[in-house]
């Protein structure tokens, strides 16, 4: 018998503990969830409801809905959290082979980004658990992206006092804190209600078409003389042309979410045993051919 031994009192231990039967993705640092959601769990809904009173888009500043105190904040966006920003200002080339500068648009004059909420409210976690903080808002609804201003007070913002809500469920036994995420932080049901599957949600959002996340999205890749490649992507609708097409929700050349809530077997056709599967076939062929 090892002598090893583990204190239940080291959350961080118990975390990282792989229990006799339990695969890999049973831990944490298996998930690729930080920003969009992953195979096992969708970590981003777990940041919500951090700041008492409110809670947040997954993947986005902005407030969705408030308990009847701070109901004036629905609509509005969070910018930091005590000296935390939960926003960055967004730099690059605006064309090829220039030099850097902020990229603004129309619908983003000030050129920022929410920061995963993995990145910007864990610091505010570690750094004020339990603890009431200042947090920054706009003051109006905003629909689109906002900076923050030069220097406070600004008429267009105000500072609201929140409570940031501890991370894992406590025990009143031991007087700390257990390996399970607090129930008023994650709800039943909050942390699987979307996941990186074809028949669920997956990582379009971020245009790199990732179906199961760990799989390739473009096969059967071949150079071209031209520099190019020709191949096969997961979404195409069509094997042929062998072309990568760009993300585009309305492009008819791509399979929708339609499609693959409504028949992902069908839609995604597998390799099984080495043999490609066949060519699409809709339900009522399929029926008709069974004698059905």
């Amino acid at each position: 018998m090892s002598d090893d031994s583990i204190d239940p009192m080291n959350l961080t231990a118990q975390l990282h503990y792989n229990a006799a039967g339990n695969p890999p993705s049973t831990l944490p640092e298996s998930a690729i969830s930080n920003a969009y959601p992953g195979l096992e769990f969708d970590i981003r809904n777990i940041w919500r409801r951090l700041l008492v009173g409110i809670e947040l888009h997954e993947s986005d500043n902005y407030v969705v809905d408030a308990d009847p105190a701070h109901e004036n904040l629905v609509g509005r966006r969070l910018l930091s959290v005590g000296d935390h920003d939960v926003i960055g200002t967004v730099v690059g080339p605006i064309r090829p082979g220039a030099g850097s500068a902020p990229l603004t648009s129309a619908s983003n004059p000030d050129g920022v980004m929410m920061l995963e909420w993995s990145n910007s409210l864990a610091d505010v976690l570690a750094d004020h658990v339990g603890q009431t903080v200042p947090c920054l808002f706009t003051v109006d609804p905003a629909p689109n992206p906002v900076g923050k201003p030069a220097t406070l007070p600004d008429p267009r913002f105000q500072v609201v006092d929140l409570e940031v809500r501890p991370l894992f469920a406590g025990s009143a036994a031991t007087s700390g804190y257990l390996p399970v995420i607090a129930e008023e932080l994650a709800g039943p049901g909050d942390l699987t209600r979307g996941l990186c599957s074809p028949w669920q949600n997956d990582y379009r959002e971020c245009a790199c078409y990732y179906w199961a996340a760990s799989r390739p999205d473009y096969v059967n890749v071949e150079d071209t003389a031209a520099g190019t490649t020709t191949g096969n992507h997961w979404f195409a609708i069509h094997r042929e042309p062998r072309e990568y097409v760009l993300d585009n929700r309305f492009d008819s050349r791509l399979v929708s979410y339609d499609d693959l809530f409504q028949d992902w077997q069908g839609r995604l056709r597998f390799i099984v045993g080495g043999n490609d599967a066949p060519e699409y076939r809709d339900a009522e062929t399929e029926s008709k051919d069974d004698g059905r």
